[in-house]
């Protein structure tokens, strides 16, 4: 594919809680946001919800899969099963099994993803055809956003999915690009950097506050209207609805933990009416951490969450019918709902900071996602870091700041010119095994052991499509044949490709007739790593690129 076929950018941003898609001509680049959203007119987000009937088929998606009413009887014995998936981006996190929600007996993580991506894609046809009548889908490049601390091989995984939903061709389409959540924030933010009177050299902080995670990265401001990466990029999950965990557990503590389980795993649509229609209007959103801004609030559980009285047991059946199912919510406790959330951001805030040279501190923060809504984060957030930060601002429409900025790096990537490597990079090799050094248990039976040996480090700038290499020599006098295995980690030091926290890039192997030597070469592209090998000696090229294939977990 060349850039000349590509017609028009969409960005998709597949959020843990709200998703969206935005979209622009290359020959105006003017970014339009999806505002169209059965149940969420006007908004530039829907849900990350799907509903299935008991055959697994979609029924609803969006906000209607998600918030139907408390549970009213089934009229029949045979009345179909009803499940309600929400959140299942969360699944390609390395959180706890048992953290993670819940899907339907059977299914596979990845269904829900190409469900919703396929749901969404007929949106996404519908409005190109309605606004450039007659374009093809190969005249189109898709960008999807992924959060910073996810691994290498969710990517991977988004592109199979996002083919199975038919978004692309085929796995190996180049009409599908992705970026990092908090770069195409960085992109959005370009836009508002002049009202704030930044100028070549300066940097800026943006927080991307999702729903599940929050993303941070640093950037500087070149002179060609290019952005530098000058801290590694990073992220928790510590998002809005960890805030809505909390109130969970809140009630779980009121009510009875095995009630509360039991209805997640039952009724889980009216355990969502009493978040979303509830919980979130009446009290979250509503949040601000000044007591004299706050009455207290009863939640009236058999009106809003009918399906947890048959549950409730014990002292809590009893106290509860003497109340008549309301429980008192007030302002410590709603306080203690929002503190662990906040502290995690914080400190994501204070560790970026930190990680910026004192001659690039940054001048602004800028506050985009969802949850950076929240009037109680933004007042902790002032409160805890304006005396370091000059500017703490929050750019217009923040909740589509990401989508937005994501088309935007979609019709101009050369925009970014460097990264921060989050990972260090490194191939296996064969080297002469020595006595006193290394561990007898890995010497090989001809005196050799297996070696890490680190081509790219973590935490270095890299600027985009720079190559890394080295060179190497076949082990052996007969040897016709060399296999690169690459592996990437997270630590700063690591001796052998089975240390812990150290994983095998899965990809297509890099075999090489030799004559010797070889130089075998790591390029760091737009979003993709590019593996190139050459034989010095007959100068022939060999190449492959983990863009392609799924990811080893």
């Amino acid at each position: 594919m060349s850039d000349h076929d590509i017609r028009a950018v969409v960005a998709i941003d597949f959020g843990t809680t709200f998703s969206g898609f935005a979209f622009a001509h290359k020959a105006s680049s003017e970014i339009e946001t999806n505002n169209r959203w059965i149940g969420r007119e006007g908004l530039p987000k829907t849900n990350t919800a799907l509903r299935y009937d008991s055959n697994l088929e979609v029924t609803a998606w969006g906000e209607p899969a998600l918030v139907d009413g408390p549970e009213k009887k089934k009229k029949s014995k045979d009345a179909q099963q009803i499940y309600t998936v929400e959140m299942f981006k969360l699944h390609l996190t390395e959180m706890s099994k048992k953290s993670k929600p819940p899907l339907p007996p059977n299914m596979s993580f990845k269904k829900p993803i190409k469900d919703y991506l396929f749901e969404m894609d007929k949106l996404i046809q519908e409005t190109i055809e309605k606004t450039w009548p007659g374009m093809r889908k190969e005249q189109v490049l898709y960008v999807m956003t992924i959060p910073a601390e996810w691994r290498e091989f969710t990517k991977g995984v988004m592109r199979e999915c996002a083919h199975e939903a038919g978004i692309i061709a085929s796995v190996e389409s180049e009409n599908l690009e992705f970026t990092s959540e908090p770069e195409a924030a960085a992109m959005h933010c370009l836009k508002v950097i002049e009202e704030h009177n930044l100028q070549t050299g300066d940097s800026f902080l943006v927080v991307d506050c999702g729903g599940g995670t929050v993303d941070l990265t640093t950037r500087k401001l070149r002179g060609d209207g290019t952005l530098d990466e000058i801290t590694e990029r990073t992220g928790d999950l510590c998002g809005s609805t960890f805030v809505d965990r909390e109130f969970l557990k809140w009630l779980g503590k009121k009510l009875g933990e095995s009630a509360m389980e039991n209805v997640k795993n039952n009724h889980y649509g009216n355990l969502q009416y009493l978040i979303q229609k509830f919980f979130c209007p009446r009290v979250k959103f509503l949040f601000d951490g000044d007591p004299s801004n706050f009455k207290n609030i009863d939640v009236d559980i058999e009106h809003w969450c009918p399906a947890l009285l048959k549950y409730v047991t014990g002292d809590a059946r009893e106290q509860m019918e003497e109340e008549d199912w309301l429980i008192e919510l007030d302002f410590n406790a709603v306080k203690a709902m929002f503190d662990p959330v906040v502290k995690k951001v914080l400190k994501l805030i204070t560790d970026q900071l930190k990680a910026a040279a004192p001659s690039q501190r940054p001048s602004a923060m800028f506050l985009v996602g969802g949850f950076s809504e929240s009037k109680y984060l933004r007042k902790r957030i002032k409160e805890e870091f304006l005396n370091q930060v000059p500017i703490i601002a929050e750019p217009r429409q923040p909740m589509a700041a990401v989508v937005k900025g994501a088309v935007a790096y979609g019709l101009k990537m050369e925009t970014v010119n460097t990264r921060v490597l989050k990972w260090s990079y490194g191939i296996e090799i064969l080297a002469k095994w020595q006595a006193g050094v290394d561990p007898k248990k890995r010497r090989t039976p001809d005196g050799r052991i297996y070696r890490f040996n680190r081509l790219a480090e973590r935490k270095k700038p890299v600027e985009v499509n720079k190559e890394f290499t080295g060179e190497f020599k076949p082990v052996y006098p007969n040897q016709t044949s060399v296999i690169f295995k690459v592996y990437y980690t997270k630590r700063n030091w690591v001796r052998f490709c089975d240390d812990p926290g150290v994983r095998f890039l899965d990809l297509p192997d890099v075999h090489l007739g030799i004559n010797r030597p070889i130089e075998f070469g790591l390029t760091f592209g737009k979003m993709e790593l590019k593996a190139t090998a050459c034989n010095k000696t007959t100068g022939q090229v060999y190449q492959t690129s983990w863009r392609l294939r799924n990811f080893a977990t």
